[in-house]
């Protein structure tokens, strides 16, 4: 491809007008990613992450991952504190609305509450290198939902000048907690759903992954198909099921998961799925596997189809 004249001028000179900003932008990106490098911080995960687990919520610690529906709930929840909050730094520069804003920076702290306990429990099933992350993360919020409890009650004790100091400090907190949580979202990929690129990676039809002996019954079988691992199952009964291998929570290998009542756990987070139709039964893990089609032949070949593929 040819560039026009303009184009190339603006090329050669782009390097010369913006090196500080590049530079800058690279130490910025590479301070971030560095930062589920820093294993100094793992003395301090491990002991967090047991007692977060130990915490007994029951079938309630699902719901605090989003299982019911079918994503991390964290970032839902975390709307309210951080709306209440810029809602709050707005009243603060218009006359005559001391009382509204100490409301808002209430209902902000009471609506934190929820957000990091569900952002915990998420925490407590992550990567390494998404735990160091998420924990200067959550150290970021922690001194937010400080500086705001300070501030909501100065408020109250008639020291507003001083409350909204601590509601300004306290937003700028929040934000570059905000910030890295994106990161960690985004750039770590943590709640993202591992498997939606499945259909995207295959293409349409009937594809064969292997003769029927090939497969013992009772035993969880690893098979390729192109670039997605399987994972196949050959009941009792003679039914076979087929679903997408890589864990949709981490990518954990299902393969070599325990079977149980027709379905299979993750062996690293748990997260279990229903091999007839991939369903996930239980978290971390909010999406489910995708689930292939399948088709014996009358030799004896299984074929299988993913719906949407392609």
């Amino acid at each position: 491809m040819r560039l026009s004249a303009g184009y190339t001028k603006f090329a050669v000179l782009a390097p010369s007008i913006g090196t500080a900003a590049v530079r800058t932008e690279d130490l910025f990106l590479r301070s971030l990613d560095a930062l589920g490098r820093l294993k100094k911080l793992d003395v301090v995960i491990s002991p967090v992450r047991r007692l977060v687990r130990g915490v007994p919520l029951g079938r309630y610690r699902d719901v605090l991952h989003g299982l019911p529906i079918g994503h991390p709930l964290h970032p839902a929840l975390v709307q309210v504190p951080m709306g209440a909050w810029f809602s709050a730094a707005v009243l603060d520069v218009v006359p005559g609305t001391r009382r509204s804003a100490r409301i808002l920076v209430g209902v902000g702290l009471l609506g934190a509450a929820p957000a990091a306990l569900a952002g915990w429990v998420d925490w407590a099933e992550q990567h390494e290198d998404q735990m160091r992350t998420g924990l200067v993360h959550a150290t970021s919020i922690a001194a937010a939902i400080g500086l705001y409890s300070g501030s909501w009650v100065h408020r109250g004790r008639g020291h507003t000048a001083l409350g909204k100091a601590l509601g300004f400090a306290g937003l700028c907190m929040a934000g570059t907690g905000g910030m890295l949580g994106g990161h960690l979202a985004y750039r770590q990929a943590a709640g993202a759903n591992k498997t939606a690129a499945v259909p995207h990676l295959l293409e349409e039809g009937w594809h064969p992954v292997g003769r029927v002996e090939d497969f013992p019954v009772g035993e969880a079988v690893r098979r390729e198909l192109g670039e997605v691992p399987l994972l196949v199952f050959r009941q009792p009964g003679g039914r076979i099921h087929v679903i997408a291998e890589q864990c949709s929570h981490l990518s954990g290998p299902l393969s070599d998961g325990k079977i149980t009542d027709g379905c299979v756990e993750c062996p690293w987070h748990g997260s279990v799925f229903r091999l007839s139709d991939g369903a996930n039964v239980r978290g971390p893990a909010t999406a489910p596997q995708p689930s292939f089609q399948v088709s014996v032949d009358s030799d004896g070949t299984i074929h299988v189809k993913l719906p949407g593929a392609g």
